[in-house]
C-alpha cells in the first residue's frame, strides 16, 4: 500500500538517486536539515516500505566488452504475458524486461551481447517462447536523472518541494 512522502522522505529518495553509494547519511541530514539518526531511521523504513528495493549498479556495456544493445518490442498474447516476462529474464543476455498494459507491443527487452551472433541467440530464444517480435532497435545511449517531481497536482505546497539546487549535486 502507498503511503504518503514528507519532504524529509522525498529529499532523502533524491539524494540517494543522486548517488547512493557515496552519500553519507550525515551528508543527507545536513542537506536537509535534519539528524543523521533521522535519515538513517527513514531510509530503513523507506525500505522497509518497500519503497526502497535495492541499490544497483549502473553499466558501460561498451566499455564492458558488451558493444550490442538492443531493444525488442514483442507482443505475447495478455494472458500469458508475465509468464513470457519470467522466461525472458532466464535467457542469457536479457538484462531489462519491461511489462506494458496494452494488446500489442506490450513486452520490452533489453538485451546486450558480444557479437552479432548473441544477438541472433536471443532472438531465437524470444521466438521459441511463440511470441511475435514487432521491432529490435539498437541502442545509442541511455540517459536516467533522479527523479524529484514527487508531486503531480497543483494542490501540492509549494514550500514543502524539493529543489535540487538548494540540495547540490
Amino acid at each position: 500500500m502507498a503511503r504518503e512522502l514528507d519532504s524529509v522522505d522525498r529529499g532523502v529518495l533524491y539524494m540517494l538517486q543522486v548517488d547512493a553509494r557515496n552519500t553519507t547519511s550525515q551528508e543527507i541530514a545536513d542537506k536537509l536539515g535534519v539528524s543523521a539518526s533521522t535519515v538513517r531511521n527513514r531510509i530503513d523504513r523507506l525500505e522497509e516500505d518497500g519503497i526502497v528495493t535495492g541499490y544497483h549498479v549502473e553499466l558501460d556495456y561498451e566499455r564492458a566488452n558488451l558493444p550490442f544493445r538492443v531493444v525488442f518490442v514483442i507482443t505475447a498474447d495478455p494472458s500469458e504475458r508475465e509468464d513470457v516476462v519470467d522466461s525472458l529474464m532466464d535467457v542469457r543476455g536479457v538484462v531489462d524486461v519491461r511489462e506494458l498494459l496494452t494488446a500489442r507491443r506490450n513486452v520490452q527487452a533489453e538485451v546486450v551481447g558480444r557479437t552479432s551472433d548473441d544477438v541472433v541467440r536471443v532472438t531465437d530464444a524470444i521466438h521459441d517462447l511463440g511470441v511475435e517480435v514487432e521491432s529490435s532497435e539498437i541502442v545509442r545511449q541511455r540517459r536516467t536523472q533522479p527523479f524529484n517531481h514527487f508531486y503531480f497536482s497543483k494542490d501540492a505546497d509549494d514550500d514543502d518541494r524539493l529543489d535540487p539546487e538548494n540540495l547540490g549535486e
